[in-house]
């Protein structure tokens, strides 16, 4: 940026980042190269970027954006540049780095409240409770927050609290709550893995050399996104027990898995019978799919993103 701003220019930053990188970190580096001094001959703003990846309804026009400058008066320019196109709003923040702590929080605020329910569903398998009923029924109550477990994957939820507690860490401060949640949230996969291998010796099968089919790569359903993918950590523990892991996702890409996280996967559903079926994600293929015709007529079927037929599944988070 420094090689190609000029005066009375602003550099507006939307990546998700701790409190403080743009002006501390980014914006010297800007000073340095263009040679511009910082808020008399060049600005700043900060507006985290608010996406949904795979959501055709929630688009970037239509959610709210928070912005902010590097002066009050370079706040109100850049707070009018976004809401000329952000149908949904804006609001101004008073410095860069509250949009920035804004940003982050958001994450670390939904990873945390995953983090709780993933608990809750560990507990409750222990006490031979069904975690989906405890949940609807809490539900009810008007104020009860709808989280549901399962595995955090992607970039916003699974890497940038990091950010914060990292952040807070130089500040001399532990932040325990959010790296307690982020090493709950982490342990998942293999936590899902271990659960269908224990079923799979309850009904008797043999895990070692057996054919387990995985529904879905991607980090969340019907996205073709597999940055992060916890589902990785499934295939990973199953290939310890040496069970021969088949991976079925028609959203991901095979050659970008092949690339990033060197697993095989398939776009259509290989022919065979399966000892054990995992659905991963919750793409919309799979709510109409014919598990009966898939497994060998004694196999486990473990629903991670509880959609399937309580008739067809042997477990659940």
């Amino acid at each position: 940026m420094g090689k190609v701003i000029s005066k009375g220019d602003i550099v507006v930053y939307e990546s998700t980042v701790y409190p403080g990188v743009t002006e501390d970190e980014c914006i010297p580096v800007v000073e340095k190269v263009s040679g511009l001094r910082y808020n008399e001959e060049f600005f700043a703003g900060y507006s985290p970027e608010r996406i949904n990846p795979g959501d055709k309804e929630h688009t970037v026009e239509k959610i709210l954006k928070v912005t902010s400058g590097s002066t009050p008066e370079i706040g109100k320019i850049v707070d009018e540049v976004y809401a000329s196109v952000i149908t949904a709003g804006t609001h101004l923040a008073p410095t860069i780095k509250v949009a920035e702590a804004a940003k982050v929080i958001e994450n670390s605020q939904r990873d945390i409240n995953i983090a709780f329910v993933n608990e809750l569903a560990k507990i409750f398998n222990k006490m031979g409770i069904d975690t989906q009923d405890v949940l609807e029924a809490a539900g009810t109550k008007w104020n009860f927050l709808p989280f549901k477990p399962g595995l955090v994957g992607g970039h916003c939820i699974g890497v940038d609290p990091y950010y914060l507690a990292q952040a807070a860490q130089r500040y001399g401060y532990n932040p325990e709550i959010i790296l307690a949640g982020r090493r709950m949230n982490d342990g998942m996969g293999e936590y899902v893995a271990d659960q269908v291998v224990k079923l799979m010796l309850k009904k008797g099968i043999q895990v070692l050399g057996s054919n387990v089919l995985v529904l879905g790569f991607t980090f969340k359903e019907n996205c073709p996104d597999v940055r992060n993918t916890k589902v990785i950590d499934i295939i990973k523990t199953l290939e310890e027990y040496n069970a021969n892991v088949t991976i079925y996702d028609p959203w991901a890409n095979p050659a970008i898995a092949k690339h990033e996280y060197g697993v095989e996967l398939h776009n259509e559903l290989p022919e065979k019978n399966y000892d054990a079926v995992i659905l991963a994600v919750a793409h919309n293929e799979f709510k109409e799919l014919d598990i009966a015709h898939i497994s060998n007529g004694n196999s486990v079927v473990y629903d991670v993103k509880g959609i399937l037929s309580e008739e067809v599944i042997d477990g659940k988070l």
